[in-house]
């Protein structure tokens, strides 16, 4: 887990309301790692053709309204 991640007791709380992964018509990003993705993105404020690896690429946690695409 890096800085700035979501813990293991956080997600606890955060997960039991999320849809079950692949249920909208495709496979699925980990919820937890796209939540990370964003809380990345709002620290650094950085674009999402930056967001590191770890994250996956920019376009599955690109926001809605974001004009800095990956």
């Amino acid at each position: 887990m890096g800085r700035g991640e979501i813990t293991d007791k956080a997600w606890a709380q955060i997960e039991p309301p999320l849809s079950p992964m692949g249920q909208r018509g495709g496979r699925w990003r980990e919820h937890r790692q796209v939540i990370n993705a964003m809380s990345w993105k709002l620290r650094t404020g950085s674009p999402w053709r930056d967001l590191p690896e770890r994250y996956g690429p920019g376009g599955t946690s690109h926001g809605v309204g974001e004009e800095d695409g990956p």
